[in-house]
């Protein structure tokens, strides 16, 4: 009895030990189950020797600068820097004299760029710093030159007669703009592609080079009353051929005014002065006689020139000499001042007081090629006028050049094929 009871409770201890044993290892399948690896974190553990790996390191904040490595910069293209990986903490742009350029950073502050034109030929240095998300701080240092120019030109905006444009001052319908280079131009469409005219309301119009230094511009009709013209010539930065750069910018402004177009017919010898289309004067007059004389070093064609003329000015007491245009002696020659009169050309044709010719005003061409008039109307005619107006002679038989305020002589496409290609 007492042997049967011993083996009975060992056979009872080990069942119960195996019992434990199966229920360990099914816990234990549960456990490895809901791992990725079939092993859980603490059989890990234990298995490794070591804690759990930590995150890796941020990479430090990488700059990026337009000038790294850069020769000859251009002084108008902006400097430009960037950041990956941070935010931009600091950048300074000094020449050196150690003037800082200005510069803008975005609001994100993951870019800057500079916002004043650099220099010529000058040295500059720029500093730039970025951090990354831990704090940590990365420098870029880029040290460049700007572009060294064989020579400069500037541009100057004028009328067509060579006088400065004003801010806001009224010109006629028929007015011309010239811009003049003070050096002769070898890429035309460079330079031309530096200057726009706008006009509100808009109005075609095109560019036409004259020589090597300069380039008019006019509409393909007479400017609307009202309208406001507006050059602009963005030359700093801009090769213009051979290393010629731009010096600087320009810009102005002017406004037409009232339409004053006169219309003098040799036919008639009369003036029709018209403003905006509506005749409000007729004009007595006595154009250039139909003979040729004998001048300084030939033959002297004394008709008035046919065609649009663009209205130079007004002037008074004006020196009238014969000796201007090659006629210094002889019975034909003069010298004397008038008191009053309009210049509507540039080899010397005016509409002028004339208190010696009144007799044939009208009815007879006496003169040497101006417009005589009589006093009272030459006085009215130069107070009415305004530069850039135009006065429209036709029937004399010589034709004006458009060299000679004739810009309006030229067709519409004769003017754009001078225009840069």
């Amino acid at each position: 009895m007492a042997r049967t009871s011993y083996y009975s409770t060992v056979v009872a201890a080990a069942a119960a030990t195996i019992a434990v044993l199966a229920l360990g290892a099914c816990s234990a399948k549960k456990l490895a189950a809901a791992t990725p690896n079939g092993s859980s974190a603490v059989s890990q553990s234990a298995t490794n020797g070591s804690a759990p790996s930590s995150s890796p390191a941020i990479e430090p904040a990488v700059l990026s600068v337009s000038t790294r490595g850069a020769t000859a910069v251009n002084p108008t293209d902006p400097i430009k820097v960037g950041v990956t990986g941070g935010e931009i903490s600091a950048v300074t742009l000094t020449n050196a004299q150690g003037t800082a350029v200005k510069g803008v950073l975005s609001a994100d502050r993951l870019t800057w760029k500079s916002a004043e034109p650099l220099g010529y030929a000058k040295a500059y240095k720029l500093t730039a710093s970025a951090t990354n998300s831990e704090g940590k701080t990365s420098t870029e240092t880029s040290s460049f030159n700007t572009v060294a120019p064989n020579n400069l030109t500037m541009p100057y905006i004028q009328t067509a007669a060579g006088g400065g444009i004003s801010p806001g001052v009224t010109f006629g319908v028929g007015q011309v703009v010239r811009i003049h280079f003070d050096e002769v131009i070898p890429d035309r469409k460079a330079a031309q592609a530096a200057l726009t005219v706008t006009t509100v309301p808009a109005q075609v119009g095109a560019f036409n080079w004259m020589s090597g230094q300069d380039v008019y511009w006019r509409t393909k009709d007479y400017l609307k009353s009202g309208t406001k013209v507006t050059i602009t010539a963005k030359a700093y930065g801009k090769n213009f051929g051979n290393g010629l750069y731009g010096q600087a910018d320009a810009s102005t402004w002017f406004k037409v005014g009232a339409k004053h177009v006169s219309v003098a017919d040799d036919n008639t010898k009369m003036i029709s002065v018209y403003e905006n289309d509506k005749l409000i004067k007729t004009i007595p007059t006595s154009m250039g006689r139909h003979t040729s004389i004998p001048g300084d070093t030939g033959p002297i064609d004394l008709r008035t020139n046919s065609g649009p003329h663009v209205v130079v000015g007004g002037e008074t007491q004006i020196n009238m000499n014969s000796a201007s245009f090659g006629l210094s002696k002889g019975a034909n020659a003069y010298k004397t001042i008038v008191p009053v009169g309009v210049r509507i050309s540039y080899d010397g044709e005016y509409v002028h007081w004339a208190d010696w010719s009144v007799w044939a005003q009208g009815n007879t061409d006496t003169s040497h090629g101006c417009l005589n008039v009589s006093p009272d109307n030459a006085w009215w005619f130069y107070h009415w006028s305004q530069p850039g107006d135009i006065v429209d002679v036709r029937n004399t038989g010589r034709t004006l050049d458009v060299w000679n305020s004739g810009y309006w002589v030229a067709s519409w496409a004769s003017w754009q094929a001078g225009s840069a290609k």
